[in-house]
């Protein structure tokens, strides 16, 4: 305010709003970048088309970044209607509304899924990290089924500073990773698979009980999750050689 940017009544404007607005139905988050570094995202299932309009629309109001994860086709017609710039991922099921004019980060987050089955999730993971500022490289199919795939890219792995790894079936992907690179591992198992794979479960318990190192999971499914903390890692100080 007192450098012009901002007029009196703007800055009381955006005083009202802390340190939550009240929606009736939510209550938005608008200083969690200050406190966390990236706006509260928004976990779009379970909302109506109307909600989730209402919730981004307030958020693209203080924030130049928006991300609604798990968000349905219908949810993203309503949103799009009161936020025109907002853009649906299908694949990741994810809207992202994204003001910035530098939208490319700096170092290397590899996402890299076991299959071509779980592609949703690594979508969902490699565009959590892109949205955070981190440039991703996604890679696809190199379950060990054919471990000489893995092989095949093992020079961008280690050229990453955190990389996750996507696996649904019997979820042995991480552990082999984890045994080959000198970066953090993050593991998401996915709900891809047979009737004993009991919908993740197998996997997610096969990701919990690497004997590798440097190995971290996530829950069922979770991209996003995944995502978030790549990025993280991504943010902090290189080591000085």
């Amino acid at each position: 305010m007192r450098a012009g940017v901002l007029s009196e009544e703007d800055a009381l404007r955006r005083l009202e709003l802390l340190p939550f607005e009240d929606l009736g139905f939510a209550r938005l988050d608008h200083h969690r970048a200050l406190r966390c570094g990236f706006p509260e995202v928004v976990f779009g299932l379970g909302k109506t088309p109307e909600q989730l309009a209402a919730v981004v629309s307030r958020l693209a109001a203080t924030s130049p970044t928006v991300l609604v994860t798990r968000a349905s086709p219908e949810g993203y017609a309503a949103v799009a209607v009161a936020v025109p710039e907002a853009v649906y991922h299908p694949v990741a099921r994810a809207i992202v509304v994204d003001r910035r004019t530098a939208r490319q980060g700096s170092g290397l987050v590899a996402v890299v899924a076991a299959g071509t089955a779980d592609l949703p999730v690594a979508e969902e993971a490699t565009l959590t990290a892109q949205v955070m500022g981190a440039t991703v490289e996604q890679i696809t199919d190199v379950g060990v089924a054919g471990i000489h795939r893995l092989f095949a890219v093992l020079p961008r792995l280690r050229q990453a500073r955190a990389v996750v790894v996507v696996a649904g079936m019997e979820g042995a992907l991480p552990s082999v990773v984890g045994g080959l690179v000198a970066r953090p591992v993050i593991a998401v198992p996915t709900s891809v698979g047979y009737g004993a794979n009991f919908g993740g479960l197998s996997a997610l318990l096969t990701m919990l009980n690497s004997c590798a190192n440097g190995i971290a999971v996530v829950n069922i499914d979770n991209g996003f999750g995944a995502g978030y903390l790549a990025a993280l890692i991504n943010r902090l100080p290189e080591e000085e050689e």
